[in-house]
């Protein structure tokens, strides 16, 4: 049986889903399965959340759509033939793991991998009440226990294997319902201003990169004052 709460990632609903907490602010974290700096991003957020007392809702968008639609792409990509930069940026995730201690992570050698169904299934996921479950197990076997997880019969072993009903979730996922909250969730995301993931919006500020984390967390505590001081001011 998964629990819904593990080490390093927060306990919440069953969906991920929040509307906003008790002081207004909606805070989210746009994320990829694919994308290793979500991974890493995820296992902070619920210092985050002690320290500020919000909850953080949790939105699956299609990185390879938001590459799309964008003209970005990844790194993967646009870093051949630039020397010393991917270098240094390894350089740069080892020190937030390091001052994190994150000690979970894995480079996932098949890297990089289309999430198309596991983004789905995270929808889906959702949709069952199953969200908590999947996510941790989908993360521990791109991350922690580095496996194809865009290879169906590696996927389904894996996730059968972490308790998941991997049938349920799957048969879900090719629900056109499913599909189409995928691709709005994407395309809401680049409307917003998204171009990569993690993405995290404190309302409408949006805040690109695990790095970022310190700024978000300054900003949930800077509007959350300034929303109790200006509930004072009505009050008085």
């Amino acid at each position: 049986m998964v629990r819904r709460h593990q080490a390093g990632f927060p306990p919440a609903d069953a969906t991920g889903m929040h509307m906003a907490d008790q002081a207004g602010l909606r805070v989210q974290f746009l994320f990829d399965f694919g994308s290793p700096n979500a991974y890493l991003a995820a296992k902070i957020i619920p210092d985050v959340e002690k320290r500020t007392g919000v909850s953080v809702e949790y939105v699956p968008v299609l990185l390879g759509g938001i590459y799309k639609l964008t003209g970005n792409s990844s790194p993967a990509d646009y870093l051949k033939g630039i020397r010393n930069k991917r270098e240094y940026m390894e350089v740069e995730t080892g020190r937030f793991i390091r001052r994190h201690g994150i000690t979970s992570f894995r480079k996932n050698p098949f890297f990089p991998v289309n999430t198309l169904q596991l983004m789905r299934g995270a929808i889906a996921a959702q949709a069952e009440g199953l969200f908590w479950p999947y996510f941790h197990a989908v993360y521990r076997h791109m991350w922690e226990e580095p496996k194809k997880m865009d290879d169906p019969a590696v996927m389904m072993a894996a996730l059968a294997s972490s308790g998941i009903d991997a049938e349920r979730i799957v048969a879900k996922a090719q629900d056109p319902a499913i599909k189409s909250r995928l691709m709005q969730l994407t395309e809401d995301a680049v409307a917003r201003g998204a171009f990569g993931s993690p993405t995290f919006f404190v309302n409408d500020e949006m805040f690109f990169g695990k790095d970022q984390l310190r700024d978000v967390e300054e900003e949930i505590l800077a509007q959350g004052r300034e929303r109790g001081a200006k509930r004072a001011g009505a009050a008085s």
